[in-house]
């Protein structure tokens, strides 16, 4: 394949696109995370009063509850001051994060002692938040006025968590629908990742989503999920298809903590398969001129989601 340049070495340009970048996505999140987060706050508030009404309003938080209900762990979490992570609870609980895990999806391990169960409970009932829930010193049933204040208050502690996730998805979906559309309108066939051997079986022409990648770790041998992989039209026998990772960042905090990831993954794919490998990103959010100019360091390029018919110049 011909060398090429997309976005890398076109660093007058960076500062224009990451405005544009920071617009696209902020305009996308204003109309998409109002309507997310009223039905995330919707059911967080449902799942607040269905706790209260299982734990006469927390005042019976025991080790028998939690085998009955165990997906109250996730309202007990938030109902503590400073509101608890998982990890966090795990280790002030000495027990697994699978443990906790397995309580949020419902259901108690076999495995599961009393004493496990037991050490949850006393760390989250001596963390709760009687700021907000005052009926708890004296062991009554709150007015309701106070009740109503809190399940609002830790509900809206629990929308973030469940709002959170559907946005990330949200913006994967998008991305993907994205790139979908235009390699479809340039002629490209989209083939489900199942019926696909290997990455390296995808016939020219042809585009999947989330195929595994295997790569090189030390003596061992691992899959790297690749979002989008994409075989050119005019490829030949033995070319490698082009390997596209999505990328969607609404603060630029974050992005810069993360963006040695895809130096790793490039570093593990040229080990693997020589420097021959192509992979792209494909931005939209909080980029800023550090994570790009790290990513272009390391000989990664970019295609910008407001605009993609820069794929163009890689030939796609």
């Amino acid at each position: 394949m011909k060398k090429y340049y997309i976005n890398k070495n076109n660093v007058e340009q960076w500062k224009c696109d990451i405005q544009k970048s920071v617009m696209f996505y902020n305009n996308w999140f204003l109309d998409f995370a109002p309507a997310t987060y009223i039905k995330a706050r919707e059911e967080a508030i449902y799942k607040v009063e269905n706790a209260f009404q299982k734990t006469e309003c927390l005042n019976e938080v025991s080790a028998e509850v939690l085998k009955t209900a165990p997906e109250i762990i996730s309202i007990l979490r938030m109902s503590a001051t400073p509101p608890l992570a998982r990890e966090r609870l795990a280790g002030l609980a000495g027990v697994s994060k699978t443990l906790i895990n397995a309580l949020e999806s419902g259901r108690v391990p076999k495995q599961t002692d009393e004493d496990s169960l037991v050490r949850v409970i006393d760390v989250i009932t001596k963390l709760f938040d009687r700021d907000i829930m005052p009926w708890l010193e004296r062991r009554s049933y709150p007015h309701e006025m106070d009740r109503l204040l809190a399940e609002h208050v830790i509900g809206d502690r629990v929308c973030g968590s469940l709002s959170d996730p559907l946005i990330r998805n949200e913006q994967e979906r998008r991305q993907l629908e994205t790139i979908k559309n235009y390699l479809t309108g340039k002629g490209y066939k989209f083939v489900e990742s199942k019926y696909i051997a290997g990455f390296k079986t995808l016939k020219p022409g042809c585009f999947s989503f989330r195929l595994n990648v295997p790569v090189n770790v030390g003596s061992s041998k691992v899959n790297l999920p690749a979002d989008v992989v994409v075989m050119r039209e005019n490829a030949s026998d033995g070319d490698f298809p082009v390997l596209i990772e999505c990328k969607s960042a609404g603060d630029f905090t974050n992005t810069n903590k993360r963006r040695k990831e895809e130096a790793a993954k490039i570093e593990q794919l040229r080990s693997t398969y020589g420097k021959d490998i192509e992979f792209i990103l494909f931005l939209c959010g909080y980029f800023d001129s550090g994570y790009l100019g790290y990513e272009a360091a390391e000989g990664i390029d970019w295609v910008w989601e407001h605009r993609i018919e820069d794929f163009e110049k890689a030939n796609i």
